[in-house]
């Protein structure tokens, strides 16, 4: 960690009020540390729009594995794409649905497109993909 820096931040007091409500929900011990978070996220966001850059990737999917080949094709898929793959999660939620998180390591455009590519399959009823840069880029 570099040197540390203070400055201060004028603030509406009621913003203030529902800031420090939010950040208390959240456990933050200080509004410095919550600061410093929101901080990284902004450069984290900037970061990763930029298709090239090393990124980490959390896909996860609500499908039923009933459906038409699905389970096959996300096989297919995971594996024509291995060298991106680090680990996958497979849960079953009840008789016909699962939900699968997958944890995804390459360059942030391919990672999207990837996942992408997996959400929009046919069958998948919920996806989200989180991108994040590795720990080693974050100040």
């Amino acid at each position: 960690m570099g040197k540390l820096a203070r400055f201060s931040v004028s603030m509406d007091e009621d913003l203030l009020r529902l800031l420090d409500r939010h950040l208390h929900g959240r456990g933050y011990s200080s509004r410095s540390e919550a600061i410093r978070d929101f901080a990284r996220e902004i450069l984290s966001a900037e970061r990763l729009e930029e298709p090239h850059v090393e990124a980490v990737a959390v896909i996860s999917i609500v499908y039923d594995h009933h459906r038409l080949d699905l389970p096959s094709r996300l096989t297919e898929l995971q594996h024509r794409h291995y060298h991106h793959t680090v680990c996958t999660l497979h849960v079953h939620l009840d008789e016909h649905h699962c939900l699968e998180v997958l944890i995804l390591r390459g360059r942030a455009g391919e990672l999207s497109e990837l996942g992408n590519l997996i959400i929009g399959l046919n069958g998948i009823k919920h996806g989200k993909i989180m991108l994040s840069v590795p720990g080693e880029q974050l100040p």
